[in-house]
C-alpha cells in the first residue's frame, strides 16, 4: 500500500428496500431529515441550495463532522453525488434502481482520513474504522427501510 493509501478509505455498499425508488430517491435527497431515520446521523442541516453540514457517530466515541456539496442530483437517472469535507474528504454517491418490486440502492464512497488524530489512527485501526463504517451502513440501511414502510420516524 502506498503512503496516499494509508488513510485511504473506499467502501461499497448495497441496500434492498421494499419502497419504490423515486419514493428512496426522495428521502435519500434530504440529507437534512437524515438523523430521523438514520441513528448514527446526529445533527444534519441544509447550508444552501446544494450544501449541508452532518454530525455522525457510530459504535466508536467518535463524532466526525462533515461538510457535503451536491455535485449531481439527477433524480431521472437515481443518482445523487456529493464532495466531502472536514474530518473525512472525498466523495460519496447514492444511485438508486428498480429491483423487482422494491428498489436496490448503491452506496459508493472514497474519502480520505483529514482530521489529525484520525490520520494517526487509519493504518493501525483500519479494521476497527472499516467495522463501525459497517455498522453505521446496517443501521441506515434498517433506519430507512423502517422510515419508508412505517411513514415516520425510524424506530
Amino acid at each position: 500500500m502506498r503512503p496516499s493509501e494509508l488513510t485511504r478509505y473506499r467502501f461499497r455498499g448495497r441496500w434492498s428496500l421494499s419502497a419504490p425508488p423515486a419514493e428512496v430517491y426522495g428521502v435519500l435527497e434530504r440529507v437534512d431529515d437524515y438523523p430521523r431515520w438514520w441513528p448514527q446521523v446526529r445533527e444534519a442541516e441544509r447550508t444552501g441550495e446544494a450544501s449541508g453540514r452532518v454530525l455522525v457517530r457510530s459504535l466508536l466515541p467518535y463524532d466526525l463532522r462533515m461538510e457535503l456539496r451536491a455535485v449531481r442530483h439527477e433524480p431521472d437517472d437515481g443518482v445523487l453525488e456529493a464532495a466531502l469535507f472536514g474530518d473525512l474528504e472525498g466523495w460519496m454517491r447514492w444511485t438508486v434502481r428498480p429491483a423487482g418490486a422494491g428498489t436496490l440502492v448503491l452506496h459508493d464512497q472514497d474519502t480520505d482520513l483529514a482530521k489529525p488524530l484520525l490520520r494517526l489512527l487509519g493504518v493501525p485501526g483500519r479494521p476497527l474504522l472499516r467495522a463501525n463504517h459497517a455498522l453505521m451502513m446496517r443501521g441506515g440501511r434498517r433506519g430507512l427501510e423502517a422510515f419508508l414502510t412505517g411513514g415516520g420516524e425510524a424506530v
